[in-house]
């Protein structure tokens, strides 16, 4: 099935836009230097808490519009549960099955080839087949990295494994589990997870701290793999000068904490540091910027309250030693995948921040300059899709989402 949907910046959606919006445009310049229109912040609802910001322009920062004309292609609207979607170097798309199997569809969304032989995967709840990464040597190795909730005796916990991609036959030969997110436990919330590979080959993965106090507790801890930004090496081992390394009691293979449920992991194009956006509870969501050794918080701060509408902890948002996030969402986004896009194609979204909404139920699109938020924008929120992950390949976005579909964005 295909749709197409063109969308310039119609006089329809200019009154409706106009009617909501009272404050008169001012013009900026995003980091690509395109003009950019700031309108009143997206986020009209009321806020969970009167909790204030730590510095200006941390959440409800202006609205942006995108002036440049663009397609959105309902490329497929038959995909089952996907979690992520990987552009292969060929230009088709490499996309993750909760059930436990990945698809390899081509550039117009059709099946190419359904890909079995994996691990099994625990799919209950929040769980089953996440993330994927290509290794940096995919098109002579064929090797392929994976992320997905083992069941273990004492419990399930968030794994990685790797194996060769046969595309002949439609599996994954010698797949080897190289890395666990130690200790398991019983329940089906916050494994994460997201993988991406830096520029030395070594391999960022993010997990949560399942949700379950027991877990929340342990975020803090660096005995413990929950809630944690790691760093291995390709064979799952800590990557040489990570900061823990030496230190008595501490896992290795952890380069930040402090997490609670990271589902969206990008290398920013032009400065090389990773970016990555997690869920809060009831308000809170985030974006960070990950440095080594840095503890984010959770749950000793944060922007958000308890789902039952009580504080978190001590109700504080800012400590000594923990850092604060680039951007914070009251009420909630739901960030799931995201990608930067780095094409010229579009020129006003070069090196802005595409996430996934989950309940928003939308793309969100964030200006950066100098590592600030300074831009958000609402797109795709005629579809009414949970929108699970977003990549970003050859000046095009594309989207799973819950729902099933795969959409690409592309200039008109």
């Amino acid at each position: 099935m295909r749709l197409k949907f063109i969308f310039p910046f119609s006089v329809i959606s200019f009154i409706l836009y106009s009617f909501s919006c009272s404050n008169t445009n001012v013009t900026s310049q995003n980091n690509s230097g395109a003009d950019t229109t700031k309108l009143p912040p997206v986020e009209t609802k009321g806020a969970n808490t009167d909790y204030s910001p730590a510095f200006a322009g941390q959440t409800r920062i202006s609205g942006v519009r995108t002036t440049t004309p663009y397609n959105v292609d309902l490329l497929a609207d038959n995909l089952g549960r996907p979690w992520a979607v990987i552009p292969l170097p060929d230009g088709r798309l490499l996309i993750t099955e909760k059930s436990g199997f990945m698809e390899i569809r081509n550039e117009s969304g059709t099946l190419v080839k359904k890909i079995t032989g994996f691990p099994k995967v625990d799919d209950g709840g929040q769980g089953g087949m996440l993330d994927a990464a290509l290794d940096p040597g995919f098109t002579t190795n064929k090797t392929i990295y994976w992320s997905f909730s083992e069941r273990l005796e004492k419990g399930n916990l968030m794994s990685v494994a790797k194996g060769q991609l046969n595309e002949a036959t439609g599996t994954i030969d010698n797949p080897v589990v190289i890395f666990r997110a130690t200790p398991a436990l019983r329940g089906g919330l916050h494994f994460g997870s997201r993988l991406i590979f830096d520029k030395d080959g070594n391999l960022f993965v993010s997990t949560g701290e399942r949700s379950i106090m027991e877990g929340r507790a342990q975020a803090q801890l660096l005995s413990s793999g929950l809630g944690k930004i790691f760093k291995i090496t390709k064979d799952g081992k800590p990557a040489p000068g990570n900061p823990f390394i030496n230190q008595e009691g501490a896992i290795p293979e952890i380069y930040a904490y402090g997490i609670r449920n990271a589902q969206g992991l990008d290398i920013h194009p032009v400065t090389g540091e990773l970016w990555e956006n997690e869920f809060g509870p009831r308000g809170g969501d985030e974006v960070n910027i990950i440095k080594a050794g840095k503890n984010y918080g959770w749950p000793v701060i944060t922007y958000g309250i308890e789902y039952s509408g009580g504080t978190i902890g001590n109700g504080i948002q800012q400590k000594a030693g923990m850092e604060q996030p680039v951007y914070y969402w009251d009420p909630v986004l739901s960030p799931s995948g995201m990608a930067f896009y780095k094409g010229d194609a579009i020129p006003e979204w070069k090196n802005n921040l595409f996430i996934g909404g989950l309940s928003s139920e939308h793309i969100c699109r964030l200006v950066i300059v100098n590592n600030k938020v300074v831009g958000e924008e609402k797109l795709l929120t005629d579809k009414n899709e949970r929108f699970r992950d977003v990549a970003y390949n050859n000046n095009m976005l594309y989207a799973v989402t819950d729902g099933g579909m795969l959409f690409r964005i592309s200039k008109k």
